[in-house]
């Protein structure tokens, strides 16, 4: 009798099986989880930091400052390298971080007119590090030193401004165009 006692103990009343013919317990209903959010303070931090580390660096020909209030919209400058033919120039640009930066990289624009083979006319800026290259471990700092050299030194197979890129290989006849079209955007 307590052979059939262990038995029917055994036995779940609900669904008339043993504990080893029940099936597996459903999984939870847990969600999902997403891609990655970035906490809008810890976004801020990052730029504040960045802030911090551009001003104390001394890098030579670029600064960059947030506009008014808003630390997600920055105003920067770069002066043309030494020995190039942007050589004392200097342009001003515009930062828009996006929400989820630093894994998103920030819209970048000239506001000051450049002539250049990868700036269209509405100042877009056709650079690696600000499309399919950005990397999370890029800064503030980064991108403007990599737009000054850009400057220097164009990628003319691929040009966003084909007349710039068609005269960059008459180095004095560019200096020209870039000194005209400064000088009226001034």
């Amino acid at each position: 009798m307590s052979a059939v006692n262990s038995y029917t103990q055994d036995r779940n009343p609900n669904t008339n099986t043993t504990a080893a013919e029940s099936p597996a317990p459903a999984p939870s209903k847990q969600p999902v989880p997403t891609a990655k959010t970035v906490d809008t303070q810890s976004v801020l931090r990052r730029l504040q930091s960045e802030l911090m580390a551009l001003m104390m660096g001394g890098d030579a020909g670029i600064s960059a400052f947030p506009e008014e209030d808003n630390i997600f919209c920055w105003k920067a400058t770069i002066t043309g390298s030494k020995d190039t033919v942007f050589e004392g120039t200097e342009y001003k640009l515009s930062l828009s971080f996006p929400p989820d930066y630093p894994f998103k990289p920030p819209k970048v624009k000239f506001e000051t007119s450049c002539f250049h083979p990868n700036v269209d006319l509405h100042g877009n800026i056709c650079l690696d590090i600000l499309q399919d290259k950005w990397s999370s471990a890029y800064d503030v700092r980064t991108i403007l030193l990599s737009i000054q050299s850009l400057l220097g030194e164009p990628n003319t197979s691929s040009p966003l401004n084909t007349v710039a890129a068609s005269l960059w290989e008459n180095q004095e006849e560019y200096r020209k165009m870039v000194e005209k079209l400064y000088k009226q955007s001034a």
